[in-house]
């Protein structure tokens, strides 16, 4: 039987993160940043990056800059992109390319991204999905810590 690998321990004190966030939807992207804060706090993460950028899409582009510049052991992006009826369905096109975005650029780089970017149907989803009991910002803070952790062990 092969060597198990991932474990659930997350310490953090020693990793440089970064987060970008997307101000469209700023109050809910403030909660998921609030909630990441926490997270990376309580793993032992001091001080992470923040940056803010203008929406969604402008996440991997950033992103990209950053993994290149080096020095991060994994990424965070957050945003939250809220569904309008009167946008038809260039929300989920918005979405989906944000994300291969960052899919494309951590494959790329080798560096962990993870991602907190909200779909919402309306701001009461949205506010719900960025509260204290359920915060997609802590959780994608846990993921990239836990990311970050595995990598440096699969790479010495």
């Amino acid at each position: 039987m092969g060597k198990e690998r991932g474990s659930a321990e997350l310490p953090g004190s020693d990793l440089a993160i970064a987060m970008v966030v997307a101000r469209a939807n700023e109050s809910v992207s403030r909660r998921l940043l609030r909630g990441a804060l926490n997270t990376l706090s309580e793993l032992g993460v001091s001080e992470p990056d923040v940056l803010w950028v203008p929406g969604p899409l402008d996440l991997p582009v950033v992103a990209l800059a950053l993994a290149e510049k080096g020095g991060y052991d994994a990424l965070v992006c957050l945003a939250c992109v809220i569904h309008d009826d009167a946008s038809g369905d260039i929300d989920t096109v918005i979405v989906a390319q944000t994300t291969a975005g960052l899919m494309q650029v951590q494959l790329d780089t080798g560096v962990p991204i993870s991602i907190g970017v909200l779909a919402a149907d309306d701001r009461e989803q949205a506010q719900a999905r960025s509260g204290p009991k359920s915060n997609r910002g802590a959780e994608a803070a846990q993921a990239a810590i836990e990311t970050a952790n595995l990598l440096r062990e699969i790479q010495g």
